[in-house]
């Protein structure tokens, strides 16, 4: 006999996820807040020029527009019409969200989820959506990275005990796959698989513009940190500086990356620039670029569900 969960429960399911990414969004601004005092971060807000805090805040509000880019050719891409204003709100506030919860795949596709399902998506266009916009994620980051680390090998610190000394061989390997996926939807009309993934065939037109909104992504992220550091060496030394830090940091899983980033910088930056400097402008960072798109995330979020909720009383 096949049992199904009550059709209450299923109906509640839903707003009991609205509820639960809520609340998951208030315990990383927690997470982001106790790392430091009150006394550090107003001093490290005090040790950065109030103009290079206005730019940084200014980047990090266009870097949000061009997040809306993931979800805006996701959506043309499963041919659902949909209003950008809709594709825009999830895209902010589940960009907000997972980069300080950590677990990013986890975390946006809950919330692309729980909107899209809402705007009557069905369940193999959400998928498509999510996989559009995290591969298109990775895929930014393996053009960008790939340029960068040819151009600019960065040497690994010792400390850091990776099996490489330099990322230029990463480079190579980041350029390869970027290479390979623009020319495979040229070849074969066919779903990419590899093992149990599955890349999408995309029209060229729409694999151009998913790879050029993530590298533009990650162009602006690197230029948000930049402007609050004191100028002391070349953009493309520093942009690959930031791009391992990421990459470490996404790979750890830890909210936000937060402490394994920082380690990177410091190590990487420490030759060039006083720790001192480097730490207040990391606070900044963490600041400007995670906690004050989170606030407002939250916001957002906790008006939708309480608008949703008073819509089914």
């Amino acid at each position: 006999m096949k049992l199904s969960p009550p059709r209450h429960l299923v109906h509640l399911l839903p707003s009991l996820l609205g509820l639960a990414l809520f609340c998951l969004s208030i315990w990383a601004i927690n997470q982001e807040l106790k790392q430091y005092s009150i006394q550090e971060i107003w001093q490290s807000l005090r040790a950065t020029p109030a103009a290079n805090i206005g730019i940084a805040i200014g980047l990090t509000g266009l870097n949000y527009w061009v997040f809306t880019g993931y979800d805006t050719l996701a959506v043309r891409y499963v041919q659902h019409p949909t209003s950008y204003r809709q594709t825009a709100f999830v895209a902010i506030v589940s960009t907000a969200v997972s980069n300080s919860v950590g677990l990013a795949l986890l975390s946006n596709s809950a919330i692309r989820y729980r909107f899209y399902s809402i705007w009557q998506f069905s369940p193999i266009e959400i998928v498509h959506i999510i996989t559009f916009c995290n591969l298109g994620f990775w895929l930014g980051l393996s053009a960008v990275g790939g340029v960068v680390f040819t151009l600019q090998p960065v040497a690994i610190p010792p400390l850091l005990h990776l099996p490489f000394h330099s990322v230029r061989s990463l480079g190579g390997i980041f350029l390869a796959i970027v290479i390979g996926y623009f020319i495979w939807p040229l070849i074969s009309r066919q779903a990419l698989r590899i093992g149990r993934f599955e890349f999408p065939h995309l029209p060229v037109h729409l694999a151009i513009g998913q790879v050029g909104v993530a590298a533009l992504d990650w162009t602006i992220a690197a230029a948000t940190l930049d402007v609050l550091l004191p100028a002391s060496m070349p953009d493309l030394t520093f942009f690959g500086i930031y791009l391992l830090g990421q990459i470490a940091g996404v790979v750890s899983n830890i909210p936000g990356g937060l402490g394994v980033f920082e380690t990177v910088l410091l190590l990487l930056l420490m030759p060039s620039l006083p720790s001192t400097t480097v730490l207040s402008a990391l606070i900044a960072y963490r600041m400007v670029y995670y906690l004050l798109p989170l606030l407002i995330a939250v916001v957002l979020l906790g008006k939708h569900e309480l608008r949703q909720r008073l819509s089914h009383l």
